[in-house]
């Protein structure tokens, strides 16, 4: 088997992948390199024809109250449908142009825009149903921020356009031998040989299954370099043998240009992907229609966000 798992961004040169590939009872993981061409890359995980559990750290699903007026049964269903011209791509400058059809906003800072305002212009009922459940806060990690809000270091809007646009969409509809987690299943029954499980993985999920405490901001190569030792040990606790070159990459803090915190993510998340199938955390996902059909999930969370329980 293949695990991956890619640090995704607007940005090509901020997209990196981590493998590992799992021998004689193990894993052996290489250091990050570039993600390259999507499709590219996911043609060579399949070459010899091994399952692939992919780990992503994009939005795989959309909010509840957008799906509502959805014709699609679930959410692949929905991707499969779009096309890269499609206007659902293309972020809105003003909240004129926001609509079921064009979600995404806003293209640049506005004084006085809100978040309220957006949820309105898409007929949701307040700023709350802009976000799918498994981005609301927990007790073990803040809250992420809405798909279709573009603004802001957190947002994680551009990263979903780019993947869904440039590969994730035209890769369905081409037939390519993908299935998403959870829609399709679960993690382990739809490892299949010659078939890509994709899954959405947090890196800051990641940290706290792992046990890891950073001493700093993760973008600080020094802060890097402090998780080394807990982050070897972490790989050591999971079966997971660094090769030569990802040691020196952990050993000197995933490098010291503007990239090194998108390297030090990638791993990360292909921990928490290990850790899952390893059984050292569980394939959990709400008993929730909606999270199943169409929100999706966080891959290795099972603490519910703080909020009243919401029912499907």
């Amino acid at each position: 088997m293949i695990a991956a798992h890619a640090d995704w961004s607007v940005d090509h040169r901020k997209n990196w992948v981590t493998l590992a590939w799992r021998k004689d009872g193990g894993w052996l993981a290489a250091a990050p390199r570039p993600v390259g061409e999507p499709l590219a890359l996911l043609a060579d995980l399949l070459r010899d024809g091994e399952p692939v559990a992919f780990g992503l750290d994009l939005p795989l699903g959309v909010p509840r109250g957008f799906a509502e007026s959805r014709p699609e049964p679930d959410f692949p269903a929905f991707l499969r449908g779009l096309d890269a011209g499609d206007p659902f791509f293309t972020v809105n400058a003003g909240l004129d142009t926001v609509s079921a059809l064009r979600p995404f906003y806003p293209a640049r800072g506005v004084r006085g825009m809100t978040r309220a305002a957006h949820a309105a212009a898409l007929g949701l009922a307040g700023a709350a149903a802009l976000n799918r459940w498994c981005d609301l806060a927990t007790a073990e990690r803040p809250a992420g921020a809405p798909l279709f809000w573009t603004l802001g270091a957190n947002q994680t809007g551009k990263a979903a356009i780019a993947a869904w646009r440039g590969w994730l969409c035209p890769a369905l509809r081409a037939g390519a031998p993908l299935r998403l987690w959870p829609f399709a299943g679960g993690l382990h029954g739809l490892l299949s040989p010659g078939t890509a499980v994709l899954a959405e993985v947090y890196p800051a999920e990641a940290l706290r299954h792992l046990g890891l405490v950073l001493s700093g901001s993760k973008r600080a190569r020094d802060t890097r370099q402090a998780a080394g030792p807990p982050l070897r040990i972490a790989m050591q606790r999971l079966g997971v043998r660094p090769d030569a070159a990802l040691v020196r990459a952990v050993e000197d803090g995933f490098g010291t240009d503007a990239y090194g915190e998108d390297r030090f993510d990638s791993l990360l998340g292909l921990l928490c992907l290990i850790g899952v199938l390893e059984g050292a955390r569980p394939d959990f996902v709400p008993d929730d229609p909606w999270v199943r059909r169409w929100e999706g999930w966080v891959l290795g969370q099972t603490a519910l966000p703080q909020t009243a329980s919401r029912k499907g």
